[in-house]
Order: structure tokens, then sequence, then C-alpha cells
């Protein structure tokens, strides 16, 4: 078997490994951070179990770390004293990103983690099955519900050759999203093999796992070798080691080649991952602000390359560059090694180990600015500045745009690339991760005034639907539900978020679709990419939206859709989408009995005589959790019988 299937295999609970059908995982870790984990353990929390039952589970605090009023700190309180209580690891604010400092700390090769962030994947740099979720679905895994999902196709990424000075992991990533697109990945697992993976260390391996998620994959994994043996061992795991390679080159679905030695670097523009040119082809563009960071390039490697490329020069006077180290440890190390100190002395402004700007949360560049970044995501406006145009590249890339105040190839603009070494041994201090108590009972819970309880839902679809609002191709869960610091402090608040629904879309969507007792929204291909946030799905289930409407879906997306009692239709003719405009009137009959018998939706569009027909690939599990309003009644129901 390949890697994936071994692990797959180990920890199969129900279901077939062939494409298509739907499984069941033993999951062994979970990870949540801020931003979603307050939602995640509310609904743990109403499930009513008294501890975790996974091996590890862990409690991050790095996306809404800019207290600029109590609603995010009342949230630490909670996710502290809530981790205390049923018996997870809590890792609090400036303790670093949460899939860094998990791929240093926590990760093991061979076993399965999900999390409640699109870019756990980031775990598969070190030979983990790793997955993004809605925040319920890692809910139902702390509680020891296994993972289902439909099983992926599993493609060979056969790499070759080695890097060209100045060509980076980042471009191998994003020459793969040149080739597969944002939507290329869905439905199935990328497996790194060949030579070339030899030539790639932990953190680089990391990097190209993190951004996987950018295709759609449902996750990407590398093998765990004598490279993933050095890593564990520079942090003092060593024993958490374990050897887990293909042992047939010709058990997957597909391959794709990717030489290594013909790599340029590369640049992705705004406003999506996939837009994918070299950086040369876009050379003497003026560039305003510059990052390195996020969970994507903020390792001490990284960190390394930029306080040496730095030393002994100045930022360029016409840009604002901020770097962000990904983990306490890191930042730590590049104090001790005396590294910190290039980066200052050039102008850098040096932010806190947190993903920050990568999520709008600070750091917006000015209006019209061009933004060069190491970080995942360039989807509009989520940068916090609508007009900004954001591109992704390498911190390489980054340095030579910083210092030249322009996008400039670095294998042009600089001279001999220095050679970078970690230290044999990494620092290592666990003490701020704050351990469970023994007995959770006498833990009190602290809830604040923005910590709002769940509401409950049920399936009380009616014949007559209206579009509440028709949009595009590849909408985001940006483009459903803002990030940003104005927003983000609301993710516990399910009635005060849910005004910013499709804010940046349609001003006007969440006021409209409040007074529509059954609303639709209609999209087009690859709906609900990005981020895992299940409040894309809680939010306009709030507002009443009952069923979304397109022609495929994003599959984290699709899945939080279901837990919240959406129906997600598909159209059976694509062509149909242009048939249908925001106002209309969705008229069918039968809602439950369509869902239990399995038949499709026909439907009238009111006053237009027009018929459509509308799909459903739905296990009876799923149509179970739909019919049930959702995956927590379904759960409960379970339980009772």
């Amino acid at each position: 078997m390949n890697v994936a299937k071994k692990i797959i295999s180990k920890h199969l609970v129900s279901g077939k490994m062939e494409a298509g059908a739907e499984i069941a995982l033993k999951i062994d870790q979970t990870l949540t951070q801020d931003a979603t984990g307050t939602m995640a353990y509310l609904q743990f929390e109403a499930m009513g179990v008294a501890k975790v039952k996974t091996e590890l589970s862990v409690s991050y605090v790095d996306h809404n770390t800019l207290q600029s009023g109590f609603e995010n700190a009342d949230d630490h309180k909670f996710l502290q004293t809530i981790a205390s209580k049923y018996g997870i690891v809590f890792s609090p604010a400036g303790n670093g990103i949460c899939h860094q400092v998990h791929l240093e700390r926590f990760g093991v090769p061979g076993k399965t983690l999900i999390g409640s962030d699109s870019h756990t994947p980031t775990g598969g740099g070190i030979g983990m099955l790793a997955f993004g979720a809605g925040g319920l679905d890692v809910a139902c895994a702390m509680a020891g519900q296994p993972f289902y999902i439909t099983m992926p196709k599993i493609i060979k990424v056969n790499l070759t050759g080695k890097l060209r000075d100045w060509v980076s992991a980042k471009d191998i990533i994003l020459e793969l999203l040149r080739l597969e697109t944002v939507k290329g990945g869905r439905g199935k697992i990328y497996e790194f093999a060949g030579a070339g993976v030899k030539t790639l260390t932990v953190p680089e391996r990391a990097t190209i796992t993190n951004m996987g998620t950018e295709l759609g994959a449902t996750t990407s994994i590398f093998p765990s070798d004598e490279i993933t043996k050095d890593f564990l061992a520079r942090q003092g795991r060593i024993s958490a080691w374990t050897e887990i390679i293909a042992d047939d080159q010709k058990d997957y679905d597909g391959e794709i080649v990717i030489d290594l030695s013909t790599l340029e670097p590369l640049i992705a523009q705004p406003h999506m991952p996939d837009k994918v040119v070299k950086v040369k082809d876009i050379k003497g563009i003026k560039v305003d602000q510059v990052g390195i960071g996020s969970c994507t390039n903020s390792s001490l490697s990284d960190m390394l390359l930029t306080a040496e490329v730095l030393k002994g020069k100045k930022i360029n006077k016409n840009v604002s560059f901020v770097v962000s180290p990904g983990s306490r440890q890191v930042l730590a190390m590049l104090s001790q090694s005396g590294a910190l100190f290039n980066i200052i002395e050039s102008g850098a402004r040096v932010l806190e180990s947190a993903c920050g700007p990568c999520i709008g949360m600070g750091q917006a560049p000015k209006s019209g600015a061009v933004s060069f970044r190491t970080f995942n995501r360039n989807f509009e406006g989520r940068s916090g500045t609508k007009d900004a145009k954001v591109y992704l590249c390498s911190p390489e890339v980054a340095l030579a745009a910083a210092l030249s105040g322009e996008a400039a190839d670095p294998s042009e603009y600089f001279g001999a690339k220095p050679k970078i070494k970690t230290p044999e041994k990494f620092l290592v201090d666990d003490a701020q991760f704050q351990q469970p108590e023994a007995d959770g009972s006498k833990v009190e819970v602290v809830k604040g005034p923005n910590i709002v309880s769940l509401k409950q839902f049920a399936f009380d679809l009616t014949t007559d639907v209206v579009v509440a609002l028709k949009v595009g191709d590849n909408i985001s869960t940006d483009h459903i539900l803002p990030a940003g610091a104005k927003i983000l402090p609301y993710r516990s608040n399910l009635p005060k978020i849910s005004e910013f629904t499709f804010g940046a879309v349609d001003a006007d969507f969440a006021k409209r679709a409040s007074k529509i007792p059954n609303g639709v929204i209609v999209g087009g291909e690859n709906y609900g990419q990005g981020s895992s946030r299940e409040h894309a799905a809680l939010a306009p289930r709030f507002l009443n939206i009952k069923i979304v409407l397109t022609k495929s879906f994003a599959r984290i997306h699709l899945a939080n859709l279901i837990n919240f009692g959406i129906i997600p239709l598909t159209f059976d003719n694509p062509a149909d989408y242009d048939k249908i405009n925001q106002g209309d009137n969705f008229s069918f009959s039968r809602a439950k009995d369509i869902l239990e018998n399995g038949e499709d939706f026909n439907i009238l569009i009111a006053g237009k005589g027009i018929k459509i027909k509308a799909n459903y690939n739905l296990t009876q599990r799923q149509k179970g959790i739909l019919l049930a309003g959702g995956l927590l009644n379904w759960i409960k129901e379970k339980a009772s019988k």
C-alpha cells in the first residue's frame, strides 16, 4: 500500500477503501484554534461527555489575539477553563500558531489528526493523516465518534531533481496549484514521493502540505523517513518516530511529475492562489507591503534565512515590512542566536507568534496597495482592505521585494544564497502548555457575556423557497462570513456574527434573508472553498437558509452544511444556473419524503414556468442528520434510542 492507505487501513472503523465510498476513521488527535474552538467546545459541552476520548486534544489561541475589547479575552478564559475541565491541553496566546506548534511538539507519524482549521493538513509534512474539518466534527471526534469522509483518490506527486538556489518549497506548491487549480484537488489526497522528497526538510514539506488545502484536497502527505526522524530528534521527540513509506509505487489513482530542478521563483497573483506566474513575468511592479510568516512560512529555517538575508541591509523606505515567527520556540531561538537583531535592525516590524495579518487581524494594507505575503490565501478583501492586491510568494521573493521595493526575481536580485543550518537541538520549553485537571468535575467553565448558548435547529423546510442570493464560482468562506479584527470576536455569538453574513458581497443580505422563512443560496463551481469555519454554514442557517444549490461544493463546507441542517443540492444540468435570478420563488413538494426516499428534487420556478432538476449525493447517515435538523440533534436522537 501507499502511505495514505497504510494509515487509513489502521484507522478504518467502517466502509471500504474504494474511491467514492464513505469511510469512517478513528481519530487519535484533535486541535482547535480560538476562532473556531469556542463554538466547537460549546458543541462538545452540549453532548454531555465527561472527558475527551482522544489520545490527545489541544486547544490553541492564535487567531483572535488582538484584544481591542473584552470579547477575545473572555473567549480565551472560556477556552482555558473548558480545556482544564474536559482533558484538553491548552496553548495560550503567544505560544504560537497551531499548525507550527503542533508539528514541533505533538505531531506523530502514522497518527490521525483533525482540526477545526482548514490548514490542519500541515501535519502531513511529518507523516500524519491530517484533515481540516468543521468544529462540530472535531467535537464529535473528541467525544469518541469516528470522522466520516468520502474515500479520496490518492494521487502520487513524483518529485524529481533538486531545487536551485532561491527556489523553495513554496514554489513547489505554487506549481502544483498552477497545474491543478483551486478545485483540482477535490476528492483527492496528494501523496508526495520520488527522489526529490529526500531533498526536503520537514518544515519544507509542511509548507507544501499546508497549502495543499488551497487545491481543495482532502489532505496531503509525505512519507515518514530518516528526514522525519532527524526533525523529531532535534525536537527531543525521537521516540515518536515511525517509518512509513510506500511499498508499491504503482498503488495510486494518478500521477503528477514535477522536476524540482526546472522550477523558478513563482508567485500567485490577486485574488486566487492558483493565478500563478513566474516572478520575472511581473518584474518591476511596485510593492507597498511585505509580510513573512503565517502557518505556511514561519518555521525557524524560514526565519533564519530572513535574518541572514537582511543582515546589514535596510528595508526599502516605501515598504511596510512585517515578520511573524510561527511559535514561541522559533522566536526564542531567534533571540538566543542573535538572528532576531538582524531582523529588527533592518527596519522590520516584528509581530507576535500568531496568525495576525493572514486572517485580517491587523496589518491591513493601505488603499489599493500591492502586498507580497508568504501566506496561503489572497482572496479579495481577506487582508482587511477590499481593494488591496495581495500576492502569495516564498520568503525569498518576499525579501527581494522588501529590499528593492518592487517585484524582483531573487535569483537575479541577490548573489549566492546563504546556507542555513538549524541547530542539532531545538530549544524545548513546554512550560507554557497548560495541562488539564485530573478531576475536571471541580473546574468551573467561565463564560463571558459574548458567549451565547447554541440555537437548536429543526427540519422545517416547507414547499416554497425564495432565492435569497445568487453568487458565482469559487465563493470562499471569506465571502460567506469574513474574518478580520471587527468580526472574529463574535465567533461565540451566533446572532451577532450572523449580521455580517455575505456582507462583502451584498450588504443587505442578512436583513433580507432574516425576513424570508425559507431561503436558498444559488452558487457556481467550488462553492465554500477556503477556511473550515463552520460559521459560514451556521450563520446562513440562523438566517433561515434551508438549501444551497450550486454546480459543485468544496469538501469541508459541504460537510458543515449537512452538520447544520442545510440541504446541499447540485444542478443536474449546470446550464440551469443561468435560468435562476435572485428573488425567484422555488416550489416543490414532499421535501421530507424526497430525502427519505432518495428521489431527486424537481423544482418549479414560479412565474417562469421553468422546471429544473437538482441532485444530491448523500449517504443514509447524512440524510438522517438533515432530517434531524443537524448533527447535534442526530447524535442526541441516537443516544436516546
